[in-house]
């Protein structure tokens, strides 16, 4: 190991980041690095290398598009920073990927690059380093791209010093950022409505068309959440999406901080829009034509006036306009505070708006869980 590199790792070990690593293709030679500098544990979490396709679409928990790719690397960061949340909670956490294609025993027709990402809850960073065939060995193609891994984290755990990375005049390093930090503050300060963020972190507008929307806080996410929108998605034919609702008509907003904890739950995994809209109403504004997906409880919420300053008047106004706007509401059974679990099918819906409320049988979906109970028993939510 070269002086530089350990000293960067040394670096890295004297932070009090962790980090989940997994690499495919090319950058093991980064994992021995870490491995071989006294204070691994400070830093590494756990490292996983899937190398054959089975393991990887299991890990990835699909199959990509392309498997060397920019928005692959970045499932797969965010897929990393889930696993680390889930073995060691919340703070400086950074899931780190590379995925690359170098020189191997055998002619490759495509380009040799590596594509790099990292993802932490106030930031996505992606990192396209193409590699100029025949320049190099396997070992220093393998040697570039590890020393490109390393200073991808020490760029996330935000520490000094970076490896001198030796381009030639046709290899290329490309930087690009999703600076979620910023975007929570923008929501936070009233000073953007929403905003969109797709699974794989690289931040898009928000969706035209019509979806299947689940609102909610989200603490935390768990299993409940994730199959009633599977199946809330697969009856309506419309794609699903989480709403991280900011500010609540019964709650008190979430702090920047709160937003970037919950946002990370989705990382890698499903796409999450962040609004400021707090009731039915101002979504149906937002996303025309949509499903809200609701638990039994906040439907009878909806439907009662005291909701509306007390007004049937009101009430009635509110869901005409989310009519007017071509959305409906999908509602799931749910367990209430007793333990007593109502069925959708049995929702006392007014006739002037029977077509708005339609039930999901507990046949098709059931889940007992809540994020309450999840809290109150020190349990976490989904994997």
């Amino acid at each position: 190991m070269s002086p530089d590199v350990a000293a960067l790792v040394q670096t890295l070990h004297d932070h009090r980041g962790r980090t989940v690593m997994v690499i495919a293709g090319a950058g093991s030679q980064a994992l021995a690095w870490l491995l071989g500098v006294p204070g691994a544990s400070r830093t590494l979490l756990e490292a996983l290398v899937p190398y054959d396709w089975a393991a990887f679409d299991d890990f990835l928990g699909q199959a990509p598009p392309q498997y060397v790719a920019d928005q692959t690397a970045r499932l797969m960061a965010g897929r990393a920073l889930s696993r680390a949340r889930w073995l060691h909670g919340e703070d400086h956490l950074v899931g780190l990927a590379c995925t690359a294609t170098i020189i191997t025993d055998r002619p490759k027709r495509g380009a040799h690059r590596a594509h790099i990402a990292t993802w932490q809850p106030g930031r996505v960073a992606w990192y396209r380093l193409g590699l100029e065939k025949g320049a190099r060995d396997r070992a220093g193609e393998e040697d570039l791209v590890s020393r490109a891994i390393l200073n991808a984290l020490a760029a996330a755990f935000n520490r000094p010093g970076r490896l001198p990375l030796p381009l030639g005049d046709s290899d290329t390093l490309l930087e690009q950022t999703t600076d979620l930090a910023a975007l929570a503050r923008q929501i936070y300060r009233h000073e953007l409505t929403r905003f969109y963020l797709p699974a794989d972190g690289c931040r898009q507008a928000p969706p035209t068309r019509p979806m299947t929307i689940l609102a909610g806080a989200f603490n935390p996410l768990h299993q409940g959440h994730l199959e009633l929108g599977q199946v809330a998605s697969a009856l309506t034919g419309q794609p699903l999406s989480f709403e991280l609702t900011v500010v609540n008509a019964e709650k008190p907003a979430l702090a920047e901080a709160d937003i970037l904890q919950r946002m990370a739950q989705f990382a890698g995994r499903w796409p999450v829009l962040v609004s400021n809209a707090p009731t039915f109403v101002a979504k149906s504004a937002l996303y025309p034509g949509s499903v809200f997906v609701v638990g039994y409880d906040t439907a009878v919420r909806v439907l009662e006036p005291r909701f509306y300053h007390d007004s049937e008047a009101e009430m009635w106004a509110a869901l005409d306009t989310i009519r007017a706007q071509g959305c409906r509401f999908l509602v799931a059974g749910r367990a209430g505070a007793d333990g007593t679990f109502h069925e959708a099918t049995t929702l006392a819906v007014p006739a002037r708006v029977a077509d708005l409320f339609e039930p999901i049988p507990s046949r098709r979906f059931r889940q007992d869980i809540s994020s309450t109970e999840l809290r109150e028993t020190g349990r976490r939510g989904s994997r």
